[in-house]
């Protein structure tokens, strides 16, 4: 098969991914399943953060774990074992925190939105072209396989370790899964002629 009519399927792939995602997250409501505000008090809590964490970015766990930096096996353990005591008396969760200034959304991160999926398209596409698949259903299939593996890894641990929301974590995944099916029926399409590999 030809390199460029890899590369253009990859390329259209990724576009159709990204666009998918645009409407997924500008249009449709699933983008917002399983994440709610704060119903009271919001105001004194993010003045307790501003007070609190300043102007240093982070990914917070609370309660706090205890466990220094270099700790050694037997402190992290012990620390470990005191934290289900913590946790029984004491709210938990995480907190990603941004100081005041930042803003939510930037031409920069719609360019590394748009890269990733542009990424994860090639890697689809570069998938298939090794396979003997010649059906439009059976490139289609492979790529949307390929989604369906993508999406469990990081969504679903954070499910399992972290407590993110089951809605959450399936609405994203279905995210995941159509933008690859986007991607695959769009190369599927590019690739409808090619010769399979050897």
């Amino acid at each position: 098969m030809a390199v460029g009519r890899t590369v253009l399927a990859g390329a259209l792939g990724g576009v159709a991914m990204f666009l998918w995602a645009a409407v997924a997250h500008m249009v449709l409501p699933v983008s917002g399943v399983g994440i709610q505000e704060i119903p009271k008090g919001e105001a004194a809590l993010l003045e307790q953060l501003h007070a609190t964490l300043g102007d240093a970015s982070g990914f917070y766990l609370f309660p706090a774990l205890g466990i220094q930096p270099g700790a050694g096996a037997a402190e992290r353990n012990a620390a470990m074992q005191k934290y289900d005591a913590k946790l029984a008396v004491n709210p938990s969760g995480l907190v990603i925190y941004h100081p005041p200034g930042e803003k939510a959304l930037t031409n920069g991160q719609m360019i590394s939105e748009f890269l990733t999926e542009l990424i994860e398209a090639f890697f689809a596409v570069f998938l298939l072209s090794q396979t003997r698949l010649t059906s439009f259903g059976g490139r289609l299939g492979f790529i949307t396989a390929a989604g369906i593996l993508a999406s469990l890894p990081t969504n679903m641990s954070y499910l399992i370790w972290y407590g993110f929301p089951a809605s959450y974590t399936a609405a994203y995944m279905t995210i995941q899964i159509v933008g690859f099916l986007a991607a695959g029926a769009v190369a599927a399409f590019v690739l409808r002629s090619r010769t399979p590999a050897a």
